[in-house]
């Protein structure tokens, strides 16, 4: 599996199809995927999935620059239930489709979500490998070069894969993503119970040996010792190339109040494309300050701001609505 800062052919979205998640925002929902659509698709090809019923509306809202491919989905969530690609050493390319179960059962129906990787690997016309367990994509980062980070409050949970061990995890994960490290780290935010804490929330790599922290300078929240305990099991970690770890932490974790109450809006949940960052925030004090930090560490990349608040009230952030096509190219 490249990093996600490998080059892209595409990047994948769906549109929302939940209503009752997302309730009175879901006009706000559309608009806010319409936007991130949008500023991708200045810097690479985008392919927004719609249910059949919702092609118009995602046609409409996103327009010309956005593909739209009317595909049956349960949920808007591209980056757990549609396909990772991955690169073979001759360049060619597949797409791995795990198991989805609606994040550990909870949001029923998932039937067609679990579908979706196979028919986008159709559409993409890849090939298309079924792992036989339960994975999200927003569970996992990996450096391109053999390491991925995982946690273990997601990936060990009983309502992902209660049958297999962590040895056996880890040799599933070797065997698709075609990773050699596996590095567990113990946490993904307190208030994330819709994923069971998913990495992209709380760590991501930005290059081999160098990985981003999503940090709480509260002392007096859940997250605050939950986060610094993450970060100091990545800076005791070595890579495949048993390299000891670079941590940069980004301090400030904002909250706002949307429908479900007050959520946490994560800036480690931005999504890295072809020459550019897009990072959630939510009007904290901190935000220049927040994208300046991530932006230094991607030098050269333009960085866009979103609206993130009204997709933390829908359970996840930027990254959560995208995942990349790698190029045929990718290391």
């Amino acid at each position: 599996m490249p990093a996600e800062r490998a080059p892209h052919d595409a990047t994948l979205m769906a549109w929302p199809a939940r209503r009752v998640l997302w309730g009175d925002d879901y006009a706000e929902a559309c608009e806010v995927h319409a936007s991130v659509a949008r500023a991708i698709a200045v810097h690479e090809t985008v392919t927004m999935v719609a249910a059949p019923a919702d092609e118009a509306a995602a046609r409409l809202a996103c327009g010309s620059t956005v593909e739209v491919v009317a595909i049956p989905i349960d949920d808007s969530w591209a980056r757990d239930s549609g396909p990772i690609v991955v690169v073979g050493e001759n360049g060619a390319r597949a797409a791995v489709d795990f198991v989805f179960n609606g994040w550990g059962r909870k949001y029923a129906p998932w039937d067609e979500d679990d579908a979706l990787a196979g028919r986008v690997a159709e559409h993409l016309e890849l090939p298309a490998y079924r792992a036989p367990f339960v994975l999200e994509g927003g569970s996992i980062t990996v450096d391109g070069e053999g390491t991925v980070i995982t946690t273990e409050q997601c990936l060990l949970h009983p309502n992902r894969n209660p049958q297999l061990t962590r040895a056996e995890i880890e040799d599933g994960l070797r065997a698709y993503l075609g990773v050699e490290r596996v590095i567990w780290i113990p946490f993904g935010l307190a208030d994330d119970d819709d994923t069971d804490g998913h990495v992209d929330n709380v760590a991501c790599f930005v290059e081999p040996g160098l990985v981003l922290v999503q940090g709480c300078d509260d002392a007096s929240a859940p997250d605050h010792d939950r986060l610094a305990i993450n970060r100091r099991c990545l800076e005791g970690a070595r890579d495949a190339a048993g390299r000891r770890l670079d941590v940069v932490e980004v301090p400030v974790l904002p909250r706002a109040t949307v429908g479900r109450g007050d959520r946490p809006v994560p800036y480690l949940n931005f999504y890295v494309v072809n020459g550019a960052l897009v990072v959630p925030v939510a009007g904290h004090p901190a935000d220049e300050k927040m994208l300046d930090l991530i932006g230094s560490t991607y030098p050269g990349r333009d960085v866009i701001p979103v609206p993130g608040a009204v997709l933390a009230h829908g359970g996840g952030g930027v990254h959560c609505i995208t995942q990349q096509v790698p190029s045929a190219a990718s290391p």
